[in-house]
């Protein structure tokens, strides 16, 4: 089984899409609101929104076969400036490596955390990789809503009827 690489593109697109909102929305919190824990795994909107920065930079070293040394280094991660700004600029090339794949076939070998070996087709890990983006982009607009604003709407259904999708 395998997807084809235009469904792939769709989706590294609304990944950006609705990256790209949630970012927009956590720009109008306090600095207070955006690390505030709300007792969730990553903690903080920051601190989830580094997270899932962190987890596409890793993936697309991964297939393109320099995974960064470190997953997640807080003292540089969990940095606003990271998430508004260098966030973006990965998408943007998740988006370039998107468009230009051929064969979502392919299987890429690669270690786990812990130093496991895995081959995963690349058209698994990029579901993966949107999947767990719009996972913790839900966690995030719950953090959102639970201190009273209203986060953006992120439903891929949204977004295939504003682009056209």
């Amino acid at each position: 089984m395998s997807v084809p690489v235009t469904v792939l593109r769709t989706h590294l697109h609304y990944t950006t899409w609705a990256s790209a909102r949630i970012v927009e929305a956590a720009a109008a919190l306090s600095p207070e609101e955006l690390t505030r824990d709300h007792k969730s795994a990553d903690k903080s909107v920051l601190g989830t929104l580094a997270h899932i920065y962190a987890a596409d930079r890793m993936w697309l070293g991964r297939i393109q076969g320099a995974p960064p040394a470190v997953f997640f280094d807080p003292a540089v991660d969990l940095q606003w400036p990271v998430v508004q700004h260098e966030w973006p600029a990965l998408l943007a090339r998740w988006e370039a490596w998107g468009d230009a794949l051929q064969d979502a076939s392919v299987s890429v070998a690669y270690h786990d955390l812990k130093g496991n070996p895995y081959s995963t087709p690349l058209w698994q890990i990029v579901l993966h990789v949107v999947n767990h983006g719009t996972h913790h982009r839900g966690q995030v607009s719950a953090m959102i809503r639970a201190m009273g604003h209203s986060p953006p709407p992120l439903d891929l259904i949204r977004y295939y009827r504003e682009v056209g999708g």
